[in-house]
């Protein structure tokens, strides 16, 4: 699909599409009576809430939430390169109660499938038909020899946005001219697969205009990653890659380079070679693992994640229980917002359809990823899903990302929806 139709019909209809998938059921709705719970008031969760109420204005939906305030992640590395304030990625959750949501700031302790009851520290008990989670992601820190919460705030992580945001972009305005920043990320899964390139971009972005004598280098524990070509060639574009001056180096996992111990006293780490490297900053992304209430209600596998059907998010360990967003296994879609939004709409339509004895409807499921990595220069990549026939995956119906010999007036245009994108996503989700 060209250019022209990723951006003007993309946009355009990706909100549509996800919304018409719950608007279009409430001829079916208007019977529809139940409770539904929702855990976490991020994108997935806040989405779900919403667009519950949107189909269906009898449905009591009840939304509980730790923080009063909530930072997106995406867009917040445009703060560590100084294009951004913290203000405006801060929201909250009014727009929800203005629906109709039940905005109860707790939080979550236990979920009782059997009895559909759901308790929070704060010892309210809500009673369920449905229960939706979307609690994000958690660290493992165990992954990282020396690395966990309390070394992270020496070695800020930044991938809870907030705090840590802060504490990054603080660090980087502390360095002096001609130090070296450490950026590891993780091995997949993990949320965003993109943001540590684009942090990376963005930091180079800083150091390029205030502290032209830095460095930046990327320990990766994977051999590749999302949009590595356009990354690449953003980075010869702008800051020198490839070249004996470049101001940004990446060595993959094929080169050994995945940190595999800290030492925050020293400010080094160490690579599976066994190699130590110093940094001024170091910027350490720990691995994931589905949110904590997803292992205390019992949601997840082996492995940290939850297993969920892939029509409709309902847990496959947990009948009632819907798991989307970052802790779901949603085999084929990347752990990103724009994932957790489209989940979440098919969520909420799956939810109303079983409240009224009916079958779910088809999904469609929609994920754009937008990466500003210069001044001026942007990239994205936009796709549309189908659920495989089996049922096992979620496949590629079409899609496209930037070209690599895109023009300069492209990458400029990039960076023009990218802002437009963040506005129009947190609108739908909090508006």
């Amino acid at each position: 699909m060209t250019r022209t139709f990723n951006r003007r019909i993309f946009l355009k209809t990706s909100a549509m599409a996800g919304a018409a998938c719950v608007l279009a059921t409430p001829n079916l709705a208007l019977g529809a009576t139940g409770k539904v719970v929702v855990v976490g008031g991020g994108a997935g969760g806040a989405t779900a809430a919403k667009y519950l109420r949107l189909a269906d204005p009898g449905l009591e939906v009840t939304l509980i939430e730790p923080k009063k305030t909530y930072h997106t992640c995406f867009m917040s590395n445009e703060v560590l390169g100084g294009d951004r304030s913290m203000q405006s990625i801060r929201f909250n959750l009014d727009g929800l109660a203005r629906h109709g949501v039940n905005i109860v700031y707790d939080t979550v302790v236990d979920i009782d499938a059997t009895g559909r009851k759901v308790k929070t520290l704060g010892g309210l008990s809500f009673d369920y038909d449905r229960c939706i989670v979307s609690p994000g992601v958690d660290f493992d820190w165990g992954k990282t020899e020396g690395y966990n919460l309390e070394v992270a705030q020496q070695m800020p992580h930044a991938w809870n946005a907030g705090p840590q945001t802060i504490l990054l972009r603080s660090q980087l305005e502390a360095m002096d001219d001609g130090g070296t920043v450490i950026i590891a990320p993780p091995a997949n899964p993990f949320r965003c697969p993109a943001g540590p390139y684009e942090r990376a971009s963005q930091i180079a972005y800083y150091l390029k205009y205030h502290k032209p004598k830095s460095k930046i280098l990327i320990l990766d524990q994977k051999s590749t990653f999302s949009q590595k070509l356009q990354f690449e060639k953003a980075w010869s574009d702008l800051y020198g890659y490839g070249t004996d001056n470049s101001m940004i180096e990446w060595q993959g996992s094929d080169q050994e380079a995945g940190v595999v111990a800290v030492d925050a006293a020293n400010s080094t780490v160490t690579t599976s070679f066994g190699d130590v490297e110093k940094a001024d900053v170091i910027n350490l992304i720990p691995a994931q693992k589905a949110g904590k209430i997803a292992f205390t209600a019992g949601l997840v596998d082996r492995k940290g994640w939850c297993p969920v059907e892939l029509m409709t998010f309902e847990s496959a360990i947990a009948a009632n229980i819907y798991v989307l967003g970052d802790s779901a296994i949603a085999t084929g879609m990347p752990k990103s917002a724009y994932s957790a939004t489209s989940q979440a709409k098919i969520c909420a339509a799956a939810i109303i359809a079983s409240l009224n004895d009916r079958p779910a409807p088809v999904p469609a499921y929609l994920n754009t990823c937008y990466s500003v990595l210069g001044r001026d220069y942007g990239i994205s990549i936009a796709v549309v899903y189908k659920l495989a026939k089996d049922k096992s995956r979620i496949t590629k119906v079409s899609g496209g990302l930037t070209p690599l010999d895109a023009s300069p007036l492209t990458h400029k245009r990039e960076v023009g929806y990218a802002h437009s994108w963040f506005d129009n996503i947190t609108a739908d989700i909090f508006g």
